[in-house]
Protein backbone atom coordinates (compact mmCIF):
# COMPACT_ATOMS: atom_id res chain seq x y z
CA UNK A 1 0.00 0.00 0.00
CA UNK A 2 0.74 3.64 -0.26
CA UNK A 3 0.16 5.66 2.84
CA UNK A 4 -1.36 8.75 1.98
CA UNK A 5 -2.54 10.03 5.47
CA UNK A 6 -0.96 10.10 8.94
CA UNK A 7 -4.00 7.91 10.73
CA UNK A 8 -2.84 4.67 8.41
CA UNK A 9 0.69 5.34 9.60
CA UNK A 10 -0.49 5.26 12.76
CA UNK A 11 -2.22 2.45 12.25
CA UNK A 12 0.55 0.57 10.81
CA UNK A 13 2.89 1.63 13.46
CA UNK A 14 0.29 -0.36 15.88
CA UNK A 15 0.40 -3.75 13.80
CA UNK A 16 3.74 -3.20 13.79
CA UNK A 17 4.52 -3.10 17.43
CA UNK A 18 1.97 -6.06 18.10
CA UNK A 19 4.22 -8.24 15.78
CA UNK A 20 7.50 -7.18 17.14
CA UNK A 21 6.13 -7.38 20.57
CA UNK A 22 4.90 -10.78 19.90
CA UNK A 23 8.39 -11.79 18.47
CA UNK A 24 10.26 -10.50 21.34
CA UNK A 25 7.59 -12.36 23.79
CA UNK A 26 8.26 -15.32 22.28
CA UNK A 27 11.70 -15.05 21.96
CA UNK A 28 12.38 -14.57 25.64
CA UNK A 29 10.15 -17.82 26.16
CA UNK A 30 12.47 -20.27 24.51
CA UNK A 31 13.80 -23.03 26.62
CA UNK A 32 15.31 -26.47 25.88
CA UNK A 33 12.59 -29.14 25.83
CA UNK A 34 9.75 -26.45 24.60
CA UNK A 35 8.43 -27.63 21.82
CA UNK A 36 7.69 -25.37 18.79
CA UNK A 37 4.33 -25.94 19.20
CA UNK A 38 4.21 -25.10 22.45
CA UNK A 39 6.32 -21.78 21.60
CA UNK A 40 3.65 -20.94 19.14
CA UNK A 41 0.96 -20.75 21.51
CA UNK A 42 2.60 -18.67 23.46
CA UNK A 43 2.90 -15.77 20.24
CA UNK A 44 -1.03 -16.76 19.56
CA UNK A 45 -1.82 -15.35 22.82
CA UNK A 46 -0.11 -12.85 22.94
CA UNK A 47 -1.85 -11.45 19.25
CA UNK A 48 -5.24 -11.84 20.47
CA UNK A 49 -4.79 -10.12 23.23
CA UNK A 50 -3.70 -7.29 21.52
CA UNK A 51 -6.42 -8.15 18.97
CA UNK A 52 -4.75 -8.85 15.88
CA UNK A 53 -4.77 -11.85 13.58
CA UNK A 54 -2.34 -14.14 12.70
CA UNK A 55 -1.65 -13.29 9.13
CA UNK A 56 -0.34 -16.41 7.22
CA UNK A 57 -2.96 -18.31 9.09
CA UNK A 58 -5.90 -16.62 7.85
CA UNK A 59 -4.55 -15.61 4.54
CA UNK A 60 -2.88 -18.85 3.12
CA UNK A 61 -4.60 -21.85 5.50
CA UNK A 62 -0.69 -21.68 7.19
CA UNK A 63 -1.08 -24.10 9.96
CA UNK A 64 0.19 -22.03 12.66
CA UNK A 65 0.03 -18.38 14.32
CA UNK A 66 3.47 -18.18 13.85
CA UNK A 67 6.28 -19.60 11.59
CA UNK A 68 9.24 -21.47 13.52
CA UNK A 69 12.82 -22.19 11.63
CA UNK A 70 14.61 -23.75 13.63
CA UNK A 71 18.36 -24.93 12.29
CA UNK A 72 18.34 -27.06 8.98
CA UNK A 73 14.76 -24.86 8.58
CA UNK A 74 14.91 -21.29 7.15
CA UNK A 75 11.53 -20.32 6.60
CA UNK A 76 8.14 -21.01 6.65
CA UNK A 77 8.33 -23.80 10.06
CA UNK A 78 5.16 -25.31 11.38
CA UNK A 79 4.61 -25.42 14.78
CA UNK A 80 4.79 -28.90 16.10
CA UNK A 81 6.50 -31.16 18.45
CA UNK A 82 10.26 -30.39 17.82
CA UNK A 83 12.20 -29.87 20.98
CA UNK A 84 14.52 -27.04 20.84
CA UNK A 85 17.78 -27.68 22.20
CA UNK A 86 21.03 -25.63 23.57
CA UNK A 87 22.69 -24.62 20.90
CA UNK A 88 19.71 -24.63 18.29
CA UNK A 89 19.08 -20.84 15.90
CA UNK A 90 15.22 -20.55 16.28
CA UNK A 91 13.91 -18.20 13.34
CA UNK A 92 10.49 -16.58 14.58
CA UNK A 93 8.46 -14.84 11.83
CA UNK A 94 5.46 -12.84 13.11
CA UNK A 95 2.90 -11.39 10.45
CA UNK A 96 -0.55 -10.26 11.58
CA UNK A 97 -3.11 -7.97 10.90
CA UNK A 98 -5.42 -5.71 13.17
CA UNK A 99 -8.32 -3.13 11.70
CA UNK A 100 -7.63 -3.79 8.45
CA UNK A 101 -3.58 -3.11 8.58
CA UNK A 102 -0.76 -5.88 8.00
CA UNK A 103 2.63 -5.72 9.70
CA UNK A 104 5.42 -8.26 8.80
CA UNK A 105 9.06 -9.00 11.41
CA UNK A 106 10.71 -11.52 12.19
CA UNK A 107 14.07 -12.31 13.88
CA UNK A 108 17.02 -15.28 13.95
CA UNK A 109 17.85 -16.27 17.50
CA UNK A 110 20.43 -18.54 19.55
CA UNK A 111 18.98 -20.63 21.90
CA UNK A 112 21.93 -20.44 24.49
CA UNK A 113 25.68 -20.73 22.94
CA UNK A 114 26.53 -21.23 19.66
CA UNK A 115 30.03 -21.54 17.50
CA UNK A 116 31.80 -18.58 16.31
CA UNK A 117 30.68 -19.11 12.73
CA UNK A 118 26.84 -18.72 13.69
CA UNK A 119 27.16 -16.10 16.06
CA UNK A 120 29.07 -14.11 13.74
CA UNK A 121 26.48 -15.16 11.16
CA UNK A 122 23.39 -13.52 13.14
CA UNK A 123 25.43 -10.35 13.92
CA UNK A 124 25.79 -9.93 10.38
CA UNK A 125 22.35 -10.60 9.30
CA UNK A 126 20.94 -8.41 11.34
CA UNK A 127 23.32 -5.70 9.89
CA UNK A 128 22.28 -6.77 6.57
CA UNK A 129 18.84 -5.94 7.21
CA UNK A 130 19.83 -2.58 8.60
CA UNK A 131 21.83 -1.92 5.41
CA UNK A 132 18.66 -2.77 3.04
CA UNK A 133 16.14 -0.92 5.00
CA UNK A 134 18.58 2.20 5.06
CA UNK A 135 18.15 1.92 0.90
CA UNK A 136 14.60 2.61 1.36
CA UNK A 137 13.10 6.11 0.49
CA UNK A 138 11.01 8.23 -1.99
CA UNK A 139 12.48 7.58 -5.30
CA UNK A 140 15.11 5.48 -4.86
CA UNK A 141 15.44 2.46 -6.91
CA UNK A 142 13.87 -0.79 -5.20
CA UNK A 143 17.13 -3.17 -6.92
CA UNK A 144 19.58 -0.56 -4.51
CA UNK A 145 18.23 -2.51 -1.43
CA UNK A 146 19.85 -5.70 -3.28
CA UNK A 147 22.70 -3.93 -4.35
CA UNK A 148 23.61 -2.87 -1.01
CA UNK A 149 22.75 -5.90 0.98
CA UNK A 150 24.35 -7.84 -1.42
CA UNK A 151 27.76 -5.80 -1.45
CA UNK A 152 28.14 -6.17 1.98
CA UNK A 153 27.78 -10.10 2.08
CA UNK A 154 30.39 -10.17 -0.71
CA UNK A 155 32.63 -8.65 0.97
CA UNK A 156 31.90 -10.77 4.88
CA UNK A 157 31.98 -13.51 2.90
CA UNK A 158 28.21 -15.18 2.41
CA UNK A 159 25.84 -15.61 0.10
CA UNK A 160 22.13 -14.89 -0.03
CA UNK A 161 18.84 -17.00 -0.85
CA UNK A 162 17.92 -15.50 -4.48
CA UNK A 163 14.13 -16.91 -4.12
CA UNK A 164 12.92 -15.62 -0.79
CA UNK A 165 11.97 -11.88 -1.75
CA UNK A 166 10.92 -8.84 0.58
CA UNK A 167 7.43 -8.22 -0.80
CA UNK A 168 4.98 -5.03 -0.56
CA UNK A 169 2.42 -5.15 2.04
CA UNK A 170 0.28 -2.81 4.32
CA UNK A 171 -3.49 -3.66 3.46
CA UNK A 172 -2.66 -7.12 2.42
CA UNK A 173 0.28 -9.73 3.68
CA UNK A 174 1.47 -9.70 0.31
CA UNK A 175 1.00 -7.06 -2.63
CA UNK A 176 2.50 -4.99 -5.18
CA UNK A 177 5.57 -4.53 -5.66
CA UNK A 178 6.25 -8.14 -5.70
CA UNK A 179 9.23 -9.78 -5.52
CA UNK A 180 11.85 -7.22 -4.49
CA UNK A 181 15.25 -8.64 -4.22
CA UNK A 182 17.38 -8.56 -1.65
CA UNK A 183 20.51 -9.70 -3.80
CA UNK A 184 21.75 -7.88 -6.96
CA UNK A 185 19.81 -7.94 -9.74
CA UNK A 186 19.88 -6.50 -13.20
CA UNK A 187 16.88 -4.94 -15.28
CA UNK A 188 14.75 -3.44 -12.32
CA UNK A 189 14.25 -0.34 -12.94
CA UNK A 190 11.65 0.51 -10.51
CA UNK A 191 11.58 3.17 -7.84
CA UNK A 192 10.33 3.40 -4.87
CA UNK A 193 6.89 5.83 -4.01
CA UNK A 194 6.43 7.99 -1.76
CA UNK A 195 4.43 6.43 1.27
CA UNK A 196 5.56 2.65 -0.19
CA UNK A 197 5.51 0.16 2.31
CA UNK A 198 7.40 -3.05 1.80
CA UNK A 199 9.02 -5.55 4.38
CA UNK A 200 13.04 -5.65 4.36
CA UNK A 201 14.39 -9.40 4.61
CA UNK A 202 17.66 -10.34 3.21
CA UNK A 203 18.18 -14.62 3.90
CA UNK A 204 22.04 -14.47 4.76
CA UNK A 205 23.69 -17.57 4.66
CA UNK A 206 27.50 -18.93 4.97
CA UNK A 207 26.73 -20.91 1.47
CA UNK A 208 23.30 -21.46 0.65
CA UNK A 209 21.74 -20.09 -2.50
CA UNK A 210 18.35 -21.36 -2.75
CA UNK A 211 14.73 -21.96 -0.73
CA UNK A 212 13.67 -25.48 -1.66
CA UNK A 213 10.21 -26.56 -0.10
CA UNK A 214 10.17 -29.69 1.93
CA UNK A 215 7.61 -32.93 1.96
CA UNK A 216 5.23 -31.08 4.24
CA UNK A 217 4.39 -28.17 1.75
CA UNK A 218 5.24 -25.31 3.67
CA UNK A 219 9.25 -25.37 5.53
CA UNK A 220 11.70 -24.73 3.72
CA UNK A 221 15.55 -25.56 3.58
CA UNK A 222 18.55 -24.10 2.06
CA UNK A 223 19.87 -25.82 -1.30
CA UNK A 224 23.30 -26.30 -0.86
CA UNK A 225 22.69 -26.99 2.69
CA UNK A 226 24.30 -23.82 5.20
CA UNK A 227 23.28 -22.34 8.05
CA UNK A 228 20.81 -19.13 6.85
CA UNK A 229 19.91 -16.38 9.05
CA UNK A 230 16.81 -13.89 8.52
CA UNK A 231 15.80 -10.49 9.97
CA UNK A 232 13.02 -8.69 8.85
CA UNK A 233 11.33 -5.16 9.24
CA UNK A 234 8.18 -3.31 7.83
CA UNK A 235 9.24 -0.12 6.63
CA UNK A 236 7.17 3.15 5.05
CA UNK A 237 9.39 5.26 2.28
CA UNK A 238 9.90 8.84 2.91
CA UNK A 239 11.23 11.77 1.57
CA UNK A 240 13.67 11.64 4.75
CA UNK A 241 14.17 7.66 4.29
CA UNK A 242 12.67 5.10 5.94
CA UNK A 243 10.12 4.69 8.67
CA UNK A 244 10.67 1.29 10.26
CA UNK A 245 7.26 0.36 11.99
CA UNK A 246 8.18 -3.08 13.61
CA UNK A 247 9.95 -1.77 16.40
CA UNK A 248 8.78 -2.96 20.03
CA UNK A 249 6.61 -0.94 22.34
Amino acid sequence: MTITQEDELEALRGIGRIVADTVQVMARAMQPGMTTLELDAIGRAHLEREGAVSAPESTYGFPGATCISVNEEIAHGIPGPRELTLGDLVNIDVSAARDGFFADTGATFRLGKVSPVLDRLCRDGKRATEIGVAQVGSGKPLAGIGAAVGRFASARGYTLIRNLASHGIGRALHEAPEEIATWPTRGDRRRISKGLVLTVEPFLSTGGLWAEEGDDGWTLYAEPSAPVVQYEHTVVATDRGPIVVTLPG
